[in-house]
């Protein structure tokens, strides 16, 4: 078995020469990129040392909305992604294309 794939060697998918539906294909992006904004927020603020409860006060957000953001139950808007870069005292990267998302948090240089 190849564990790194999690098929059987040389066993095809059930899937295999059918395309998702286009709504399909866009939740699974959508999920994706959530996926990958969630880690970074946490990330960084386990790199800060800081509570969600922290990162909440110095958003203004609720801990509840940092708590959906980090479990990527909740998608955010432009400006709470400013939100989240300053009061994580960092610029916010994004890199995507078709196949892949980066994202990260790269602190600011100390004042």
């Amino acid at each position: 078995m190849d564990h790194a794939r999690g098929n059987p060697a040389g066993e095809t998918s059930l899937t295999e020469g059918h395309a998702p539906s286009p709504k399909g294909a866009a939740k699974v992006a959508r999920f994706r990129l959530s996926v990958s904004f969630a880690k970074a927020v946490l990330d960084r603020r386990t790199e800060l040392g800081l509570s969600q409860a922290e990162v909440a006060e110095r958003t203004g957000l609720s801990q509840a909305k940092i708590a959906r953001i980090e479990s990527a139950a909740s998608f955010p808007t432009l400006p709470l992604l400013r939100r989240l870069a300053v009061g994580l005292n960092a610029s916010l990267n994004i890199a995507m294309d078709a196949e892949n998302e980066r994202i990260a948090f790269i602190a600011n240089p100390a004042a």
